[in-house]
């Protein structure tokens, strides 16, 4: 660069991304954090290609990185997606600065956004009971695999309204990250932090019961085996163990198509979020749960408890009712 900033190099910004991403590996850093700055420097590198402009550092120049900035503005309703990308490039230009490859941070010119939190839209107590009545039907199928598909769907439900996980969370659970009994609970273990667990409904133990019991015959059926709690599948037989972030999100698609509800993994993780709030949990148990900073605020769920009432209870409740009637 001309302006002095960085270092005379003819080093590739592609190669430069590649090597930093790899660091994060070393420092230990999951998967998922890995992806995320990729993403974001994947939209740094479509900036300087639009603009027709070399991915080289010593042609790159801090009016380019600048713009950048403006660029997300016009991209990006968000402006904590904006925040991010802004906050991702500034720590990889830093890792430039510590790797004697460029002198100065151009992006410690731009000031951060303000984070600001989004209003949460949680899926509706009605359509949450919808899709739970539905899936209750829909595992006393005699067809074993749909009755299996649908118990797993059970599950799903259950770990993200009952534990409030995302689905880049629960897409590689595995069978012995869950404890089953009176009190069971779900290990999360994201690499970021110590593994933590967090309590899920009574009626999640009666459930995952019986889908252990159907999934280890079927997956002797198939000559699969696999440790992953879920597993991809077509209506005839199971695929895989594991369940895609996106095949997740397809689950709650297809019910959302049939039965006219609305509800999406993040809808049904908010209304989690004020089940949580209604059943009296300290703010510090559920920053914990969530897997976020003490600093995270939950003001915006707590000016909005009242008119989102949220329990659990409905959940044995029915089951326990269409277990009842189907017996007599």
């Amino acid at each position: 660069m001309n302006n002095g900033n960085f270092a005379s190099s003819s080093l590739n910004l592609s190669g430069l991304e590649d090597e930093f991403i790899k660091s994060l590996a070393g420092a230990q850093k999951s998967n998922n954090t890995q992806k995320n700055y990729r993403t974001d420097l994947n939209s740094f590198d479509e900036y300087l290609n639009q603009n027709k402009i070399k991915q080289d550092i010593d042609i790159l120049s801090m009016h380019n990185v600048l713009q950048y900035s403006h660029y997300l503005d016009q991209k990006y309703h968000s402006d904590n997606s904006k925040r991010r990308k802004i906050q991702t490039l500034r720590i990889f230009f830093d890792y430039l600065v510590k790797a004697r490859i460029i002198s100065s941070n151009p992006l410690r010119e731009i000031q951060n956004s303000p984070k600001f939190l989004d209003i949460p839209r949680p899926a509706s107590f009605i359509d949450i009971k919808t899709l739970w009545v539905q899936l209750i039907e829909d595992a006393s199928s005699e067809d074993e695999m749909a009755s299996l598909i649908a118990m797993r769907n059970q599950l799903v439900i259950l770990l993200i309204f009952g534990a409030a996980l995302k689905v880049s969370t629960l897409s590689g659970l595995l069978l012995e990250h869950l404890y089953d009994g009176e009190n069971p609970r779900v290990l999360v273990t994201d690499g970021s932090r110590d593994p933590y667990s967090i309590p899920l409904p009574n009626i999640f133990s009666t459930i995952l019961a019986k889908y252990k019991t159907l999934l280890e015959k079927l997956k002797l059926r198939f000559q699969l085996d696999f440790p992953e709690l879920l597993f991809n599948a077509n209506h005839y037989r199971i695929l895989a163990g594991g369940l895609s972030p996106r095949g997740l999100e397809l689950v709650l698609e297809e019910y959302r198509d049939k039965l006219m509800i609305n509800i999406t993994p993040k809808s049904l993780r908010q209304a989690g979020i004020f089940k949580w709030l209604h059943q009296k949990k300290k703010e510090s148990q559920i920053k914990e749960w969530l897997g976020v900073a003490p600093s995270y605020s939950l003001a915006p769920y707590k000016e909005l408890a009242g008119q989102n009432v949220y329990s659990d209870v409905f959940l044995a409740e029915i089951y326990n009712h269409y277990e009842f009637k189907n017996k007599k």
